[in-house]
Order: C-alpha cells, then structure tokens, then sequence
C-alpha cells in the first residue's frame, strides 16, 4: 500500500471495461443506431442503442462545431467537439429535445434521473484530420501513426453518480452486470467509441465522395478513446477507503489463487507463454516523453525478457509453479515489472479469478464502526502497533507539510497548494491521513490514558475522522495508504494510475506530476463487432508476424 507500488499497477482481468465488456457479451446485448442525423459539417445528433435481456440504455451523441482555438483538456472548458448522455431507456423525441439544450452544457445542464452518464469528447489535434484526409483520399491510414497517438477523440469528463443532477448508482447497482463499480461508465466510453469511428467514415465520404473508403476494421481497433486525468481524480482512493479496499482484496485474492495452483495446466501455460510475448509487443509501443516514466518502461522491457528466461527454467508440472514465478518477480524485478507479473499471472485464469470483479462493489449506506475501545488508551496503543508507518515523518518539518488539497471555487474539483509558497491552507481537505494518525497520537499521549474515547473526542473533535479510519472493519489491511499524501515528495500521478489501472486504461503518458493522458478499449472489438470478436482476449495486440 506504497505510493510507488501503487503506481505501477497495470490492468488485470478484474479491471472494470473488462468485466464491463464479458458482461454485455454473456447476456446478449444487441447494439445498433436509432438515429444519425449528423450533417456534412459533422454536426448534428446521433443516437445509438444498447438492448439487453431486460434493458435498454440509449447513448445520446451530440457534434458541435467547435473552434480549434477552443480545444482544450483542461476541466475548465466550456466547449467542446461532442456531448454525450447515457440514457436509461429510448429517448422520445421531446427527451432529445431536452438533451439537446442541456447536454452541450455539461455542468451547467439540467439532468434527471433518466440520465446515467454525462461525458464529452475532443479531437485529437494530431490524428483526427489526418484519418479523414487519408480515408477521404481512398487510402487507409499508416498503421505507425495510429499506434503512436492511439485515439482521434479524448474524453475530458465521464461523470455518474449523480453529479450535477443526474441519475443516482443506486438507481442501476442492482441490475444484473451493473452492480460492479463504474460499469456504466464504461459502457459509456466504449459506445462513444463507435460513434467516434462513425463520425470519422461519415466525414471521409463528405469529403471524398465515391473515392472515400471505410476505415478498416483491423486499424479501427487500433484505435482506443483517449482520456486527460488531472488531480480530480486523486483523492478518490482516500475518500473512499472501503471501497479501494475492496479492490485491492480482490486483486490480492486473484493472485494468491492463481499462486495457489499446486501445478499448471497445459493450456494456462501455453497461454501465460503467449502473454509475456503480447506483453513485450505492447511495452514496444508504448513511448512517452516524460523522461521518468520513459526509463521505467525500458526497465519494464528488460524484465519481460528475464521473465522469459526465467520461465524457459521452469516446467507447467513443477510445484506451485506460479507462486515460484511471483516470488522471484518480486526479488528480482523492478516494480512495474512485478505488478505487470501480476497481471500476467491472473490473466489465463479467468476460471478462477472472474467472479471476483463482480464483488469489488460495497454498499455505500453507512457503517457503524465495529470494536471501537473504551479508553484513549487503546486507541494510542492501537496506533502504535498498527500504523507505524504514520508515525515515521517528522510533521514539523517543511518537507513534510509542503502541500495541501483542497477544492477548486471555480470548478469545485480536488487541487493541490503549495503549503509554503500559495494562500489557502485554511481550506484543506483532511486527506493527509498520516499526519491526522500522527496528530491524534500526540494528543493521546498528552493526556491521561484511562480517559473514555467519547471525553477524548469530545475535548479534541478534529480527531473523529482519523480514529474512524482507525476501527472502521471494512477497511481491512488495505485501507489506508501507507505514505504522507503533503509532503514534498508527493508523486500524485501515482494516486492517479493505480485507479486508472482499476478501470482498464493503458498506455500511461504522464504530462507533469498531476495529469496524464491514458488510453481505453485500444485493440477491443467495437459494439458492432461483438459477435465475431472475442471480448476478452484484446488487452495486449497480438506480436506482429
């Protein structure tokens, strides 16, 4: 529960698009448009349908004309190249009129109940004009060139849970295959990727005419959705412990199940095998500028190699074999290395492991905490042989103080001071956990240790959420992250990564130390490939011939 481990997280078969994606595949979802009335200056509306066994959920496209010199990732933008709605439902013609004023708005929209997931989308300055050119022309675009950007439109926004008025989580939690955490979501990311490569067919025959081509399907699934992730994302994973928990449980319990097999199966081996070589194609692609990040994937390449040879030494029959692969992972290799061992791991063992995305939701009513002591002096020795590690800075210190969160007046979204250098400490969040332990603590021992926990409480309010954290159950072993989130050394893309790597993104292209831009659903079949595409077996491209 390190920051730096954290980070180095890659997606796994747990991951939410994928679990997402074997869901609609199982119970028969039916995709198609209801509507495409986009123009030939590719503005206009689009609706495209999602029918289940029980449901049907509309995702509503709206293109706009948007000045180039508007374009922007920042959350700050009021514009952009498209709006979406995940509708609960076939919207009437009155509904899109209603989405239709309220959608291009985003924030400042009305929304009801109805809609699920409000989300918008921006070209990609590099790669959208040149696939249309080129599509336009009769040619298919350089297959290089995709690989290298990834995506013609990026999202900057996938909101649910009801922010800013629209459809509650409880509304859909309970519904079969929605119950995981951002299922939603998900599906609506992966619609608006075939309405993206709709929107990019459709220009090219508006400037092409007879000589315009379709994009061909095997470059299409080149092509992912692109996402910016900046701060807001960050405290999450604090704000929501027993949640992350959970997640964390159930891809530690994948693990020590697959690490449990006293023998492997010819036919998971053959697959591990496999996976290393589709691994080490993926790594081969992916290139970022930050020259961190940059060094750590060439040390990630090297390891696929030692993994490789390693395994070589290794027989499918020896004993406990992919335990013996996760132990000499972690002596031997660097941590984005082990964490992708771990995915390599569980990902020919969805036998075993895929009942476990379907239990990485919690209930989000209220708990009552369980066990909580009698005396202040339980609470500090339970500090003392629990949590040590918020013990272990020196809060006096500059260093490990230098930053505070707090929340945007303009966009009301997390950010991140500069304690010494910027106004507004006053405003922080109480997301520097360690500290507040380490701060409980120290009033502890300053009193009388025989004192009820309600006098101390009482006496010292500003502890209630920190002795919360301390006896909640259902934060377990991994419920706190075990590192100062103030201090100079904060490496916040790490909060950022690991829950990024929960959802299913790849390629990770840092842009500073607070955002990044990731890719999603790069290589998965289309919703109107689904019944002739395998929907599990994409994460990782097959090696080139």
């Amino acid at each position: 529960m390190r920051l730096d481990r954290l980070g180095a997280f890659h997606q796994t078969r747990l991951s939410f698009l994928r679990a997402m994606l074997r869901h609609v595949s199982a119970a028969g979802f039916r995709f198609g448009y209801d509507r495409w009335e986009i123009g030939d200056d590719g503005v206009g509306t689009a609706v495209y349908a999602a029918r289940g066994p029980d449901r049907t959920y509309s995702l509503v496209c709206f293109a706009h004309d948007l000045d180039p010199s508007m374009r922007t990732d920042r959350v700050i933008a009021e514009a952009w190249d498209a709006t979406y709605v995940l509708y609960d439902g076939t919207p009437d013609d009155g509904e899109i009129e209603r989405l239709r004023a309220n959608t291009p708005k985003q924030e400042a929209g009305r929304f009801r109940h109805t809609d699920l997931i409000l989300s918008r989308t921006n070209k990609s300055a590099r790669l959208f004009d040149h696939v249309v050119e080129c599509l336009a022309s009769g040619r298919q675009p350089d297959a290089a060139r995709l690989d290298d950007v990834g995506y013609v439109m990026r999202t900057t926004a996938v909101y649910g849970n009801g922010k800013f008025g629209i459809a509650d989580r409880q509304r859909y939690a309970g519904r079969a295959g929605f119950g995981g955490p951002f299922r939603m979501e998900m599906l609506t990311v992966w619609m608006i990727r075939q309405f993206v490569a709709d929107l990019v067919d459709h220009m090219a025959r508006v400037g092409g005419g007879d000589t315009a081509v379709p994009l061909d399907p095997a470059l299409r699934r080149r092509l992912g959705i692109g996402n910016s992730t900046g701060l807001g994302l960050g405290p999450f994973v604090v704000n929501h412990p027993a949640l992350f928990a959970r997640w964390i449980e159930c891809r530690e319990l994948a693990l020590a199940r697959v690490c449990a097999q006293p023998v492997a199966t010819e036919e998971s081996w053959a697959a591990y095998r496999q996976w290393i070589e589709r691994a080490r194609e993926a790594v081969a692609g992916w290139v970022v500028p930050d020259p961190m990040q940059a060094e750590r994937i060439a040390r990630l390449a090297t390891d696929l190699d030692r993994l490789a040879a390693y395994s070589d030494n290794l027989a499918r029959d020896d004993s406990l074999p992919w335990a013996k692969i996760n132990g000499w992972a972690a002596q031997s290799l660097s941590l984005e290395g082990q964490e992708l061992v771990v995915s390599l791991l569980i990902e020919p063992h969805g036998d075993l492991v895929d009942d476990l995305a379907d239990r990485m939701a919690i209930d989000d009513a209220e708990m009552a905490l369980a066990g909580v002591p009698g005396t202040a002096g339980d609470v500090l020795g339970r500090i003392e042989d629990r949590f040590g590690w918020a013990l272990e800075p020196d809060y006096q210190t500059r260093d490990a103080q230098a930053r505070f969160w707090y929340v945007s007046a303009n966009k009301l979204e997390p950010r991140l001071g500069e304690r010494w250098e910027e106004p507004g400490a006053a405003l922080e969040l109480p997301l520097a956990t360690g500290r507040d332990i380490a701060a409980c603590h120290a009033d502890l021992r300053n009193g009388p240790t025989d004192r009820s926990l309600a006098d101390f409480l009482l006496r010292h309010p500003e502890h209630r959420h920190a002795v919360r954290r301390l006896y909640d159950p259902d934060l377990g072993r991994y419920g706190q992250i075990r590192d100062n989130l103030i201090g100079a050394d904060l490496l916040p893309l790490n909060l950022l990564r690991c829950k990024l790597a929960f959802f299913g993104a790849t390629h990770f292209d840092p842009k500073s130390d607070r955002w990044l831009r990731i890719n999603m659903f790069c290589h998965a079949p289309f919703p109107d490939e689904l019944d002739t595409q395998p929907p599990d077996d994409w994460i990782y491209p097959q090696p080139a011939p």
